[in-house]
């Protein structure tokens, strides 16, 4: 894909003012070979112009010694013609099969859009904007299932209280239903059945947006924009508190490889992360819900790419500013689990055990297999 799109000595655009300069070079680059293609298509159609002339001077002269140049003229002639015909044949079916895919693709995409437009607001004035931020979040006989007719439920009648200002790790199995508990809590799913209560007040009744503001989420495919670090770590804010993007990088254990670069926090980073390593990606997601300061934490698997050292760096400072919030973290090392003030072990979208790790331990039921099989605890 790279080589289609740029030349093989240019590289691509990193900051915005290089694009005039990058376009030029550009058609610089490939001036010849369209010049080329021109000349071809026009040398086809002078030709085609005048080879009736040709032939007729031909037949009309008869084939001999002296005209032997004048028919390997046409000869070439013909040949140039026939070339000219096939590339001009290969353009035009270049150019409708790229028609044909670009009306396939804006017919989905206007499919899409009115879909879209189809659904129901998930706002509306009536929904209360007040929320309070020292508040549990109170789950009940919670069920959910995907708009599939031959879906089977993911949510299977969950009860859970997630105490404020505590930690709480859902822990299960790959498929339990523990990133589609966090996206039902934060309103991007509906529930089938069953209720979600911020503090005494249903999550249906309030106002989703002013909700996701107060909360700081790090999914598993958390988006990177194509930025400058310091937009991507306070994204959308207009004024910046650059004391407050430096503490968000510390904590976040990044602030060393920042200051390394040489435009700091100014310098661009690519869509979804390019340039940045699986690793880094996730500090920099990390130090965005840091800069956000909110009063409710949502972590999908937020250091599963680190390797062990930054991994407890980053624990030891989040546990300092996950003092007196509301957390929910889904994790399976055994470092980000063990501390936490309450554990819930999904299996098959069902609680099947709840507490704290030691005495989850002593059970020896579904959180003692998993510490032992994939936290490698050796028991």
């Amino acid at each position: 894909m790279r080589a289609c799109l740029y030349p093989d000595n240019i590289e691509p655009i990193k900051y915005k003012s290089d694009a005039l300069s990058y376009l030029l070079r550009y058609i610089g680059e490939y001036r010849k070979r369209f010049f080329s293609i021109f000349l071809l298509l026009l040398a086809g159609s002078l030709i085609q112009l005048v080879f009736p002339f040709l032939t007729q001077a031909i037949v009309d002269k008869g084939i001999n010694a002296n005209n032997t140049n004048l028919l390997l003229l046409i000869l070439v002639a013909q040949i140039i013609l026939v070339f000219s015909r096939s590339m001009a044949d290969i353009i035009r079916r270049k150019i409708l099969v790229t028609f044909i895919q670009q009306g396939q693709d804006a017919h989905l995409s206007l499919e899409r859009l009115a879909e879209i437009q189809n659904e129901d607001n998930e706002d509306n004035e009536i929904k209360s904007k007040d929320i309070p931020p020292a508040s549990p979040i109170v789950i009940e006989n919670l069920v959910f299932t995907y708009s599939s007719a031959l879906s089977e439920k993911v949510i299977k009648n969950v009860t859970l209280r997630i105490p404020q200002g505590k930690i709480t790790v859902v822990v299960g199995l790959s498929g339990s239903g523990k990133t589609t508990l966090i996206k039902l809590i934060l309103g991007f799913y509906r529930p089938s059945g069953g209720e979600i209560k911020i503090g005494d007040r249903s999550l249906q009744d309030i106002n989703l947006k002013e909700w996701r503001r107060k909360c700081g989420v790090i999914m598993q495919d958390g988006f990177v924009f194509n930025d400058t670090i310091t937009n991507n770590i306070a994204p959308g804010v207009e004024k910046v508190d650059m004391e407050r993007v430096r503490y968000a990088a510390r904590t976040a254990n990044i602030q060393e490889y920042i200051e390394s670069l040489p435009l700091k926090y100014n310098t661009m980073i690519g869509a979804s992360g390019r340039g940045l390593s699986q690793g880094q990606r996730q500090r920099l997601l990390i130090a965005r819900a840091v800069y956000k300061d909110p009063a409710f934490i949502f972590f999908d698997e937020a250091t599963n790419a680190l390797d062990a050292k930054n991994e407890r760096t980053i624990l030891s400072n989040l546990g300092v500013f996950l003092k007196n919030r509301t957390a929910l973290i889904v994790a399976h090392r055994l470092s980000t689990v063990k501390n936490a003030d309450q554990i819930v072990v999904l299996d098959g979208g069902e609680i099947v055990e709840q507490g704290r790790h030691s005495d989850l331990v002593r059970l020896q039921g579904h959180y003692y297999h998993l510490v032992k099989d994939q936290l490698e605890l050796g028991m």
